[in-house]
């Protein structure tokens, strides 16, 4: 089954694609410098980060003195991890190397 999520038309299509189509980090590096502030980037490493944290059972107070993040971002990601479509956990345990990541 296909998950199809409620904000999906051309456009994101076309974002979807071409992250695709990258074939290495310098590629990626370059996307998002031209695409995101850093401050955008920023964010979405911290939430990867805080995603790993929360995968690997450690604390609230420990994340957020590790990464700065707010109990607020950690709190959503936690939720996304638990509740959400799934893209944290088959990102984390693709970097991982298909570490199985329970919830």
């Amino acid at each position: 089954m296909t998950f199809t999520p409620k904000w999906k038309d051309e456009n994101t299509d076309l974002l979807v694609k071409t992250l695709l189509s990258l074939k290495n980090e310098d590629d990626v590096y370059r996307l998002l410098d031209d695409l995101c502030t850093i401050s955008e980037i920023k964010a979405m490493a911290q939430r990867i980060h805080v995603a790993q944290l929360l995968a690997a059972n450690t604390t609230y107070n420990t994340i957020a003195g590790s990464t700065g993040a707010s109990t607020a971002t950690i709190s959503r990601v936690k939720r996304c991890l638990n509740y959400g479509s799934g893209g944290y956990l088959k990102a984390l345990q693709s970097i991982a190397g298909e570490v199985d990541y329970e919830k």
